[in-house]
C-alpha cells in the first residue's frame, strides 16, 4: 500500500483540561496538529471524497473531543484524538500534537505540547473517548 499523509494543523479549540482548578474552570485555548498515514491513489485516480479522509469531518471529531470531557494531562488528550483518528477507515498511524500555548507556567514561553505517533496496531490500548 501506498504511504501518503493527510496534515491537518492549527486546530484551535477551548477545552478545560488540565491539573489545576482554574484550568478546569475558565478553560483555554488547545491547538492540535494531526498527520495521517494513509493511502490517497483511489481518492486521487476517482477524484471523490468517499475514497480519503474527510478532514472537515475529522476536525468536527476532534473539536469535539477537545471541548468534550476534561482530563488532566495532554497527553491524555493526544491519545483520545489519536484514537479518533485511527478509528477512520484506511489511517494506518497518527501523529499528533497538541499544544497548551496558555500553560500555567511562570516563566515566558511560546509553546508546551505533547506529540505522540500510534498506528492501528496500537489502538487496542487506547481509550476510545470522543467522537467518530
Amino acid at each position: 500500500m501506498d504511504t501518503d499523509v493527510i496534515t491537518l494543523s492549527g486546530l484551535r479549540v477551548h477545552g478545560r483540561h488540565g491539573v489545576f482548578d482554574h484550568e478546569r474552570e475558565a478553560g483555554q485555548d488547545f491547538v492540535v496538529d494531526v498527520a495521517l498515514a494513509t493511502s490517497i491513489a483511489q481518492a486521487a485516480a476517482a477524484d471523490d471524497l468517499r475514497h480519503t479522509i474527510d478532514y472537515g469531518a475529522l476536525a468536527d471529531d476532534l473539536a469535539d473531543i477537545v471541548a468534550g470531557e476534561p482530563c488532566n494531562l495532554i497527553e491524555t488528550l493526544a491519545e483520545r484524538l489519536a484514537a479518533a483518528c485511527l478509528r477512520r477507515e484506511g489511517v494506518q498511524r497518527a501523529t499528533v500534537t497538541v499544544h497548551k500555548p496558555q500553560a500555567p507556567i511562570a516563566q515566558h514561553f511560546a509553546d508546551v505540547s505533547v506529540t505522540i505517533e500510534r498506528d492501528r496496531d496500537m489502538t487496542s490500548g487506547l481509550r476510545q473517548g470522543g467522537a467518530e
